[in-house]
């Protein structure tokens, strides 16, 4: 996948929501954006902010800090906890100077806080920038939903039971709960067993359907996923946490496995937990080149692996407990 080396795909002229309390505020603002090319949406207080926020997502919210009913650092805050809105640029404009007040600001999370009145060219080239960071970012989780779609097709493409994506990433948050893995790692866990196989999108027709045992060149085209995957997804700024797993969920602690024979503690252990979930899958699921087995046989192998060395006995052993509360 190519170096994104242009400025995203624009698919319409910029969005500001004007979140002022005064209205010579608004008026000002209103036309300092629409003369920049900017299309301007306007809130009066905290909770229409909020509502406009809801109903139309800006590229960039210009926030008061003295808006009546809930104040600007409140609606920043609730806009930041939103996981639809959180990455909303908003700047922040009080007319109260002071170290304490522009803290508060980045503390509730804005971009900037800056002293009314303000410079206009300096607040447009701040926007400016706010927004292009925004489209880029838009642009790559495009990116990244067309994957995860992608990834679904891989089910019927390779002849896989319906719904393995959504099996593998259930499968792979519940045991990272069980684990005690951080709860910001649940959702990255769950992602990666969704896409961790995404890397199959480059292998054949002729190898993902072939009927039988592959052959050994044939294994090793099939094996070259965990690498295709991990390049596919390189550019990707939202799936940064996930190559790791998208690359060596066929590693092994002994260093047998593959695609960079990682040993022991060099393996994540996210990559880790996906692989275990992973080996289950395969087994129990019915593919033209492998039949399909009972869950209890693959829990077994699975334990053989352990005493192989090839996986953590705390990792499987939750697995197995997990599998047998379902």
């Amino acid at each position: 996948m190519p170096v994104l080396t242009q400025a995203p795909a624009v698919t319409g002229p910029p969005t500001v929501l004007v979140a002022q309390s005064a209205e010579n505020d608004r008026s000002f603002l209103t036309r300092l954006f629409r003369g920049a090319g900017y299309a301007v949406d306007l809130a009066f207080d905290g909770s229409s902010a909020l509502a406009s926020v809801t109903r139309r997502p800006p590229d960039v919210l210009l926030l008061d800090v003295d808006l009546t009913g809930q104040s600007g650092f409140e609606v920043c805050r609730r806009v930041r906890q939103n996981s639809n809105t959180r990455l909303l640029p908003i700047i922040m404009l009080t007319a109260v100077a002071g170290h304490a007040r522009r803290l508060e600001g980045f503390e509730a999370g804005a971009d900037d806080v800056m002293l009314k009145p303000v410079d206009a060219q300096e607040l447009l080239a701040r926007a400016r920038g706010l927004v292009t960071v925004k489209r880029y970012t838009d642009d790559l989780d495009s990116a990244s939903a067309i994957l995860t779609t992608l990834a679904t097709m891989l089910e019927s493409r390779d002849g896989d039971a319906a719904g393995r994506c959504t099996r593998m990433a259930t499968n792979a948050a519940n045991l990272g709960r069980a684990l005690n893995i951080s709860e910001a790692d649940i959702p990255v866990l769950y992602r990666g067993g969704f896409l961790h196989d995404i890397g199959m999108l480059a292998i054949s027709d002729r190898i993902l359907g072939k009927r039988g045992p592959l052959t050994a060149d044939e294994f090793e085209l099939l094996k070259s996923h965990t690498i295709l995957g991990d390049d596919l997804c390189a550019n990707l700024r939202s799936l940064q946490p996930i190559r790791p797993m998208i690359r060596w969920h066929h590693e092994r602690l002994d260093g047998s496995g593959y695609p960079d024979g990682l040993r022991g503690d060099s393996i994540p252990i996210l990559a880790q937990i996906v692989s275990v979930v992973d080996v289950f899958e395969a087994i129990t699921t019915d593919r033209p080149h492998q039949k399909m087995r009972s869950a209890q046989c693959a829990l077994e192998v699975l334990r053989q692996e352990v005493q192989r060395g090839w996986r953590r006995r705390e990792i499987v052993e939750a697995f197995v407990t997990l599998m047998a509360a379902s």
